[in-house]
């Protein structure tokens, strides 16, 4: 066991057992009380959080077209300015998990030297996966590859108008392939899931090794000490719930702009704003029976449903697909990721401002916003593993699979658009490319409707896992808070999500996702720090 003195963190192992009085400190600071209708809340971060967004949505409902205009330039300032800032925070968290997987502190197990998993591989990996990238892989894992192909292969590729990643290879579709590929595993590889891992990291050591609430403001104890248990650390949970909320309207926002459009192309469901709180109303609801249910019984199951049918649709167009190039370019692609990644990555002195403000600085700002609740719901099931064998599963394993994902989607649709020049899989809008891909396939209505399926199924489990989490850190850490609680949440993460729609749609999502990241990156650059100094006091 290492010497803690001057680690500010207490000994979980020392004779004086300072772990327990902490905790002890820390919930007498933080004591649930019991409001109204049985909510268990964690004062002033439930108060606050609840009051704020629910001003937020009364008044982006009321002045529905200045929201949209602000939402909008909000957005454009923050990817303009801080473009830089959220890729170079990404790179150090890249780091910082490649880092800890090679060096000693990898040893260090979850939850102390004796503890075991909670789950099953299995298990494990479904839950990672729907609450990690669900809806975000079905929404852009035919349009984010087609679009980089397309601007990258246009004739004003290189141009300032231009969207092409890193300037684009005009007139010449090989290479504009490897760079449309290589720039969309860069959006879903490595950086997201370093991101994640960082946040699940350092919430599942702070809480399952030191002894502290599995909420945000445990992670920076090494840092302010006892400051977290007072405003603080206040400011840290209302920052997690904030970025939490609008991270998740974001993707629930997504998932009803395809879905719509998914039941429009099939039965024709007029594609409206009607439609469209219709659909986030309905599958609300049934995130709601879920959230009730719980996290063995609701979530944990509609997330191994999900994967079975993420997976059967996947070898479906693997299958009947151009097979072979799927099975080459998978390689290839990864190849060309790597070959790509030191310019792709790249904070400074680059031309493609579009590319990379639209792009990237929007998907490392949504990413992050997204942070808490994935983190904080992979450390809520990783307990027992080790550091190493956590980043490897969390980082390096998914981010092959979301590779090998938009290899067979996207790599399909751009064989489609070269080979039997299939133009549908340009000219489509973003949430249409994914059903119009399909229609180039046999069985075109079957797939389509179990692509529907998945969107609504990915939908619920974001919705249901998010709330979980929001009601976790409200309540200070305590993960068994009054269902009425969980409800609140699951409710408002719907209505956050209608009043965005309503009042700018996609543009006013994405930009309260940047919005609310920009200040979180912070939060996670300094977790950086007391995750080194948490692992450093760890018997190794």
């Amino acid at each position: 066991m290492s010497d803690t003195s001057g680690q500010g963190i207490p000994d979980p192992e020392g004779p004086s057992n300072m772990i327990d009085t902490e905790y002890e400190v820390g919930q007498d600071n933080i004591s649930m009380s019991m409001g109204p209708f049985g909510l268990d809340i964690h004062n002033p971060v439930f108060a606050i959080s609840g009051l704020s967004i629910v001003a937020f949505v009364f008044f982006t409902l009321a002045f529905q077209d200045s929201a949209g205009a602000a939402f909008n330039d909000l957005r454009n300032w923050l990817t303009e300015t801080f473009d830089w800032f959220f890729l170079t925070a990404a790179n150090i968290f890249v780091l910082l998990c490649l880092f800890l997987i090679v060096s000693p502190y990898g040893k260090v197990r979850i939850g102390g030297k004796d503890a075991t998993p909670d789950y099953s591989y299995t298990g494990w990996f479904a839950m990672l996966f729907a609450a990690g990238m669900g809806i975000g892989l079905m929404f852009y894992g035919v349009s984010e590859p087609i679009s980089h192909f397309s601007s990258s292969f246009a004739d004003n590729a290189g141009t300032p108008e231009s969207w092409a990643p890193l300037g684009g290879a005009a007139g010449d579709a090989i290479e504009a392939r490897n760079l449309g590929m290589a720039a969309t595993i860069f959006h879903w590889g490595l950086h997201p899931w370093a991101i994640y891992a960082i946040v699940a990291l350092a919430l599942a050591l702070f809480s399952y090794n030191k002894g502290l609430p599995l909420t945000m403001r445990s992670v920076f104890y090494p840092i302010f000490g006892e400051r977290i248990w007072g405003w603080t650390g206040h400011i840290i949970d209302i920052l997690a719930v904030f970025a939490t909320l609008f991270g998740l309207a974001t993707s629930l926002g997504f998932g009803a702009e395809q879905a719509n459009a998914g039941l429009n192309h099939l039965f024709g469901v007029p594609i409206n704003d009607v439609s469209k709180v219709l659909l986030i109303v309905a599958i609300t609801g049934v995130a709601l029976m879920s959230v009730v249910a719980g996290l063995d019984a609701g979530v944990k199951r509609l997330s191994e449903i999900n994967m079975m049918l993420a997976a059967l649709l996947l070898v479906f167009v693997l299958i009947v697909g151009p097979t072979v190039a799927i099975f080459t370019g998978f390689f290839h692609n990864l190849y060309e990721y790597v070959r790509y990644l030191p310019e792709l990555s790249n904070p400074f002195g680059r031309d493609d401002d579009n590319f990379r403000q639209g792009w990237t600085a929007f998907y490392w700002a949504w990413w992050i916003s997204w942070s808490p609740f994935v983190g904080m719901f992979i450390a809520r099931v990783s307990r027992g593993r080790s550091v190493r064998e956590f980043l490897v599963c969390v980082l390096l394993i998914p981010s092959v699979v979301s590779v090998f994902w938009m290899t067979v989607f996207g790599g399909t649709a751009i064989t489609q658009l070269v080979n039997d020049g299939y133009q549908l899989v340009v000219d489509s809008p973003l949430e249409l490319k994914l059903f119009a891909m399909l229609e180039g396939l046999p069985l075109q209505q079957i797939t389509s409707f179990i692509a529907i399926v998945l969107v609504i199924v990915f939908f619920v489990t974001s919705s249901d896992s998010g709330s979980l989490v929001i009601d976790t850190i409200t309540a200070g850490g305590k993960i068994d808070a009054p269902v009425p609680q969980r409800i609140f949440w699951a409710s408002f993460e719907g209505l956050v999500a209608i009043a965005l729609l309503l009042g700018g749609g996609l543009g006013a999502l994405q930009a309260m996702a940047v919005s609310t990241g920009f200040p979180f990156t912070i939060i996670l650059l300094l977790a950086c720090f007391a995750i080194l100094k948490g692992l450093h006091s760890e018997p190794r």
